[in-house]
Parts: C-alpha cells; structure tokens; sequence
C-alpha cells in the first residue's frame, strides 16, 4: 500500500536545485527507504538504474578500481542491458550502499561529472566497519581486483535521514484529513479544548500508532488485515532481521553483547530509575564490556540515548552527563514487539499494567526522535526527576509524560521554585484535554505531534560599513 511519507518532499526540492549533490539516506532498516527513493526515481525520471548491492553482489565490480564515471557506467550499461543510460534523463539508485563502500566513494565522482542524478540509501551506513570477518574478506579483494581507496566522499555528497512513520504520517495512512489536523492545530494555538469527538478518535488512533509502530511494513499489516496477529508476525520477522544484522555487521567479539544490549531494553525501561545499567545487561555487567555494543546499536539508528543533565537550561547538548543516560528503540513499535504478544491487546484496552511508564515515556521519545531531536532528562540524587527537557520557543521547557492525570511530586518541586531551576514554562502530555494553569499548559497525549522544535528564525540586523568607514576616518583624522 502506497503511505504518504514526509520525506517525499525533501526528494522533490533535492531534485529541484540544480546543483544538487549526490543524495544519501540514512535510516532504520524497513523504515521505507526504497520503496518511497524508487517511487519518486519512476514518477520524476524517463529511466530509474536499480542496483540492490546486498541482493545483485555482481554489481558491486562495476565499482571496483576506476572512479572514472565512464568506466562505471560502461560496466553497469554492460550488466544491466535492459536499462538506459541517459544523462539528464537517467536516476541511479544504489540501495544498501553499506555492502559496497567503493560505490559510496564514487559519489563524488558522479557529483564532479553532473550527468547523472544518484541517490544511495543504506541501513548501517552510521556503523564504524562492517564485521571483523567482512573486512578480512574486503581487505583480501581489494589486493585481487585492485579496487583503490573506498573512502566516504565529505562535501560532495548531502545527507538526508529518514524515519519509521511518526503519529501524524500514520494519520495521514489512515485517511485522517488536513481538516482534522489544523482543527487540532488551532485548539493548541488558542488553548481550548478539542470537540469530544474528535478527542475521543484520536485517543483510539494513538493506541494503534503505539500497539503497531511506525515501520511501514507493521502498518500496512494493519491497514489491510486489521488484525494484530499479522501485525505481531511482522514484527518477529523485522526483530529477526534486526538481531541478524548485528552478526553480519559487527565485529566478531561483538556479536553476542550487541544482543545483549538490545535484549536488555525493556527491563531497562521497566526499573522505577530507567536510567541504564550495564550490570542489568548481564549479572557483574560492566562498561568496558558493553560501551562498544551499544554504541553499534546506537550508530545503526536501532536506539537513541536520552542523556542526564546538570541543569535544567540551554544549551541542553553543553549540559548533558556523558555517561549517564537512558536507551530507547527508535520505533515505538520495537519496544511494543519486544515485550509479550499480548501487550499489544493491553495497550489496546489501556491495561498495561508495569510497562505503562515505560511505553508511554517510549512514545515521547519516539515523537522527539522522528522530528530529528537529540534526547535529555534531569535528574538528581535526591530522586527529583523531569522525564524530557525540550528546547522550546527558544526556553528550557521540562516535558512530563503521564499515562493517568496525577502530577508528578518532582513536577510540582521544580514550578514551586522557579528562581532556583530557570525555568518559565511547562508541558504535561496525559490522558486528559487541552488546559493551562498558570505557567503549565496540559495536553493529550496525542498531540505530541504538533510540538514545534524548528529552531527559532533569527533575522539579524543590516551593518552600516559605509557609516563605520567613515567613524574610522573621523578616529584616524583626529
């Protein structure tokens, strides 16, 4: 089923510069790279070249030794007799560009000669090395074929991340109208309660975005079944490929502490202090052990960190504690896959029982990461703690996620004392409807999605370089 994706957008002004470098997508495997760069290659060009290098490794020669963009196509033209290639007219998509990192080096060839549009996406492209016995195997080919150097081409390439659907993509697959969205919009902007109906649907909505995830696979499951037996096969395909890429990409030493880790998740966010422990990945656990695994699990985008911080002010990045942090997936649906078949129903009946904290703070990291935000918290030995802090209409705004309407105790300590933590303004996502008290603006949980995070425009002010020349002059004639 075709989904409507955010990123189509970002494809059609790339195309529309007409000094556009190679492009490059990064992102999550089966988040729907593919299937959207090979929809919009068909429909804005007369001929589309589709390389799979995982899936056709033969490919891969016509990369080897010369970067010379006529000796690639050549090899290709001669490989792929049934494509045309056409300069001006002709995009070519190298798909899981990790497999073959002489074909990423070429970008900056193509980006040289302009003849040709390119567009590479790949899952792992963020992962360090490719496997200890994968580089072994690469290092021997390089001395058989002569391959040449295969080094990431900086500045000749732009880099475009793409995400699992977030909740407002998932409407949108759901038939959700623009009407109801900017009807949504306003409530916000005024600050008035969203009509019962449209509350109560949209309630129903976020349990199934939550039950399903965001990786287009789950949800057409969804949409063309309705039944989450198929949704929970999917997934347990998807984790399935997920714990493979971590034995065929990873270093040998690696492998089973990169799973380790990953299987770890849950109960990490199931602790009353979600913070991560190495000694919960395995009994006696310690950093020197599990820093690199989690790290590849970062750098192939299957989990984000959410880092502590020392204060509760700007900039949240200068602020953050290195090595103290909570994990989590970077779909919604991946933790929900992770835990027992039947959460799905329990979250569908909102009886989640001690996983309730763990999923809901899960999707307001979810929604963070897809609108390409870095992650922080605070917390402090005496057990106050704020679940998100968030840069804000240009302030430090602390976020509480609640699944009932209580107020957490460190919520209230932190508004009670303004003058000592910075901080002007709060935000409570809950299962309740649009309200404010003072400097605390309540919303559902569902409008998560609304939350603006563009950087504020700064328009600077025009400099008088005439008016200073002549103030200079004044100065050296006195």
């Amino acid at each position: 089923m075709m989904l409507k994706r955010r990123i189509s957008g970002t494809l059609m002004s790339w195309k529309d510069n007409p000094s556009h470098s190679p492009l490059v997508i990064m992102g999550i495997r089966q988040c729907g790279k593919t299937f959207i760069t090979l929809e919009f290659a068909r429909e804005n060009y007369k001929h589309v070249a589709y390389i799979n290098f995982i899936k056709q490794e033969e490919r891969k020669t016509a990369f080897y030794g010369s970067k010379d963009v006529d000796s690639i196509i050549l090899n290709l033209s001669a490989q792929m007799r049934d494509t045309s290639f056409v300069p001006g007219e002709t995009c070519i998509i190298l798909d899981e560009i990790q497999d073959c990192p002489e074909a990423r080096t070429s970008l900056k060839f193509f980006k040289e000669d302009g003849r040709y549009d390119i567009i590479a996406t790949g899952s792992l492209l963020g992962v360090q090395g490719y496997g200890q016995e994968e580089k072994k195997k690469r290092s021997r080919n390089v001395i058989q074929q002569g391959r040449g150097s295969n080094s990431v081409p900086v500045g000749y390439e732009q880099i475009v991340e793409m995400y699992p659907l977030d909740f407002e993509e998932f409407l949108w697959a759901n038939n959700v109208s623009d009407d109801i969205i900017n009807a949504l919009k306003h409530c916000l902007a005024e600050e008035i309660p969203v009509p019962e109906g449209i509350h109560v649907a949209m309630k129903t909505l976020l349990n199934r975005y939550v039950a399903v995830g965001g990786l287009p696979a789950a949800v057409n499951a969804l949409l063309e079944t309705n039944n989450m037996n198929v949704v929970n096969e999917v997934w347990k395909s998807i984790l399935k490929e997920y714990r493979s890429d971590m034995v065929k990409y990873a270093d040998d030493k690696d492998k089973a502490h990169i799973r380790a880790c990953f299987n770890s998740i849950p109960k990490q966010l199931a602790k009353e202090n979600k913070k991560f422990q190495y000694s919960k990945v395995k009994e006696g656990g310690r950093g020197v052990l599990y820093r690199d695994s989690l790290q590849w699990l970062e750098d192939a985008d299957i989990i984000r960190r959410c880092y502590n911080t020392h204060i509760t002010g700007l900039p949240l990045e200068g602020n953050a504690i290195d090595n103290v942090f909570k994990v989590y997936t970077a779909d919604i649906g991946m933790l929900v896959a992770m835990l027992s078949p039947s959460t799905r129903a329990d979250i569908l009946q909102g009886n989640l029982g001690g996983y309730k904290g763990a999923i809901f703070e899960s999707l307001m990291a979810d929604t963070l990461i897809k609108k390409g935000q870095s992650l922080y918290y605070f917390q402090k030995d005496s057990g106050l703690e704020l679940d998100f802090l968030i840069r804000y209409k240009g302030e430090c705004v602390p976020v509480e996620v609640k699944a009932r309407n209580a107020q957490a105790k460190s919520f209230a300590t932190v508004r009670k004392h303004p003058e000592k933590y910075g901080v002007k303004h709060f935000i409570k996502f809950g299962d309740y409807n649009i309200g404010r008290d003072g400097d605390l603006l309540t919303l559902p949980t569902y409008m998560q999605f609304l939350l603006d995070l563009e950087p504020e425009e700064v328009t600077l002010e025009a400099i008088d370089i005439d008016e200073l020349n002549r103030l200079a002059r004044v100065v050296l004639d006195s």
